[in-house]
């Protein structure tokens, strides 16, 4: 079979830089979903992705659809001829359908008897007639929110697309893509070369417009040279450039043909915080800052330019100029909100709501600080500077700086907090409590931050459940996903012993008694516990594991860290499979049993030396094994109880359990109802699957 190279390029009005490598990504694979449905397979896909341009490089895509062999049963021959053998309207019903004479089909014995069957071999088909309406379904699959029309033509896309490329080996593919006719021509840089450029093949296509459109088509190739120079302009000035892996995405799909570009700021700037400034430079210029070896802010920053400048001074100036009043106003913020210290804001929050049937901001301050000061009593910390923390926690909202730069709520609270006299731990802890703030990030370490992390959270969960808004599929607009994680985050990853059904009852008393908060407790420790299936997930903890140990309904995140690691070593062990079986062979008996289970074993009844044994071995490790539970030593006191493998395993051979004598078979349930909850204070193991 023929193979050739396909290139395909859809031609745009720049593209959504943030979306660009999605778009990319399942544009490939939407072709490659409907290459994959004609049977044509091809050994690699290349993708290419610019502000300007979505294309593919398909190597080695075979010239024409595999041959199709078809297969069709029609009805029982007894139906489809009459007794002087001439074919029934069903035969030649089914002869119709299939495109031939009755005489070409042929009959075969079926397990529903003989029947007619029509086989025949459908030749392969030219490739270039499907690729068309591949492009087009994939297109029309594309992740676009919001699709356009421009001009009076009737296509919509993410932007106006102005050529096409559709190049299969040396032969154009003549179709139209939205709205715009294929043809073999790419263009160049915007202003490096907007001219056409022939493409000969499709395998000197990214060649092609690297030497002479002034494009690096390959985004990872772009991607590496923005990063290179970017070092490299750095090292220039002996700095360090820090270099945000979402920032230099952004980047990369802005520019066909990147550029570094140095440029300096006036050092006056430097006493704004450098958060501030550090935020309007990535954010609202796409600018790279620059540190010395300690760490500090360098009046410098280096952006990336889509063009190779004759001037380069002016393209440094006109940045600098643009930098300059965002930096002023930065400035002019911070002067101005150090004249109002934090705790003079505590009345504005009054006029800010939360939730309309939680209250304000105010309301919610007042809250978190019960809670907050109650958590730091049990972690050993200071109640007062909690309670202080909590107090202060929102005030920041109410700044100018916050205001502009809703990213830094709690880094200008410690800011401000410090500059206010406020204690260092009270100061760190308006930053911290935001803490996790995505996935992967660090942790409030110090007690005051932790107690306001956890009680802010937990606030906002049990407030939010009580009036009904539980998060449904997508919708999660107070983020109460997140909130869950991150309180388990802090309780297990901090090593927090605390109770959260106690928790959670605690922020319950801080509602009104109209919302019926208490009523919202068991949902919620269900919504938060519901999380660690995500997170041990990520852990590579089973799935059958955590169910086991979360079997019992456990309110204590650390503790359920403990158990995990126990039962996830015990699982591992040889033993594991037979007490696990024995354990859920032992659960089925307990429940047939009516009324009250059976606790207490008189000795006197045991009969078969079997039971005996079990028994003495079972007396001999309750003592050892609770005390080990007391101790939290899990992984210990599992690996004593797998010493009752061998002597269960005789019980269930030689014992009879539900013997017709009621008190022998009461001691003998009584007997398993004690080995069985000797293991449910660890885990229910009847739950693990081997």
């Amino acid at each position: 079979m023929s193979r050739q190279d396909l290139l395909i390029e859809i031609g745009t009005e720049e593209l959504p830089p943030r979306a660009l490598q999605s778009l990319c990504a399942a544009f490939e694979e939407g072709v490659r979903h409907g290459l994959q449905e004609k049977h044509l397979d091809s050994p690699a896909i290349r993708q290419y992705a610019t502000p300007r341009r979505l294309a593919l490089l398909i190597k080695a895509l075979p010239t024409s659809t595999p041959d199709c062999t078809i297969e069709q049963y029609g009805p029982p021959v007894s139906a489809a001829f009459d007794e002087e053998g001439q074919p029934t309207k069903a035969a030649e019903g089914f002869a119709r359908k299939c495109g031939t004479p009755v005489e070409e089909l042929q009959s075969e014995e079926t397990d529903k008897g003989t029947r007619l069957v029509y086989r025949a071999t459908r030749p392969g088909e030219p490739t270039g007639r499907f690729i068309p309406d591949i492009v087009r379904q994939a297109l029309d699959k594309l992740p676009i929110p919001k699709r356009m029309r421009w001009g009076d033509l009737d296509a919509w896309f993410v932007r106006p697309v102005h050529w096409v490329v559709l190049l299969f080996g040396n032969e154009i593919i003549e179709a139209e893509i939205l709205s715009v006719g294929s043809t073999r021509e790419t263009r160049g840089h915007r202003f490096h070369h907007p001219d056409p450029i022939y493409i000969p093949a499709p395998a000197e296509y990214e060649v092609l417009l690297e030497s002479e459109g002034k494009v690096i088509a390959d985004f990872d190739r772009r991607r590496t040279a923005v990063r290179a120079q970017i070092e490299q302009a750095a090292t220039q000035y002996k700095a360090n450039a820090v270099i945000d892996e979402a920032l230099l995405d952004e980047v990369t799909a802005m520019v066909e043909w990147p550029v570094a570009v140095t440029g300096r700021f006036d050092e006056r700037f430097l006493d704004v915080p450098q958060e501030a400034l550090i935020s309007t430079m990535k954010t609202n210029q796409k600018y790279f800052h620059l540190v010395d070896n300690k760490g500090q802010l360098l009046p410098l920053f280096i952006t990336i330019s889509n063009i190779e400048s004759k001037q380069p001074e002016q393209v440094q100036q006109g940045n600098e100029r643009v930098i300059r009043p965002r930096f002023a106003d930065a400035e002019f913020f911070w002067q101005q909100d150090r004249q109002t210290p934090l705790a003079q804001r505590t009345d504005s929050l009054k006029s800010v709501v939360f939730q309309q049937k939680l209250g304000t901001l105010y309301d919610k301050t007042r809250r978190v600080e019960a809670l907050a000061g109650a958590i730091a009593e049990q972690l050993g910390g200071d109640k007062q500077l909690a309670i202080r923390a909590a107090q202060l926690c929102k005030c920041d909202l109410m700044t100018e700086m916050v205001g502009e730069f809703p990213e830094l709520q709690g880094i200008m609270g410690r800011y401000y907090a410090g500059l206010d006299g406020e204690q260092p731990q009270v100061a760190r802890a308006l930053d911290e409590y935001y803490k996790p703030r995505f996935a992967g990030d660090d942790l409030p370490g110090e007690v005051t931050g932790q107690a306001l992390a956890l009680a802010d959270r937990i606030d906002t969960l049990v407030g939010i459940f009580a009036i009904g808004q539980i998060p449904t599929g997508d919708k999660d607009p107070f983020a109460l996903r997140r909130a869950a994680l991150g309180v388990l985050r802090i309780l297990i990853e901090q090593q927090l012993d605390l109770d959260l059904q106690a928790l959670l009852e605690q922020s319950a008393t801080g509602f009104d008694q109209a919302l019926e908060a208490e009523e919202a407790l068991e949902p919620v420790i269900g919504f938060i516990l519901e999380r660690l299936k995500a997170y041990y997930r990520d852990q590579g903890i089973r799935a059958d594991v955590l169910d086991a140990v979360t079997a019992n309904r456990p309110t204590r995140p650390l503790d359920i860290e403990q158990r995990l690691k126990a039962v996830d070593h015990f699982r591992q062990l040889e033993v594991a499979e037979s007490l696990a079986a024995a354990n859920k062979r032992i659960a089925n008996i307990l429940k047939k049993v009516e009324g009250t289970l059976p606790e207490t074993i008189d000795p006197g009844l045991l009969q078969d030396p079997a039971e005996k044994t079990l028994h003495d071995r079972l007396t001999g490790l309750q003592q050892k094994v609770n005390e080990q539970v007391r101790q939290a030593n899990y992984q210990q006191a599992l690996s004593q109880l797998s010493e009752l493998r061998e002597p269960v395993d005789r019980f269930f051979d030689d014992v009879m359990v539900m013997a017709e004598n009621e008190k022998l078979r009461n001691n003998r349930v009584a007997l398993l109802n004690n080995l069985h909850q000797l293991f449910m204070q660890i885990a229910d193991i009847s739950r693990l699957q081997g």
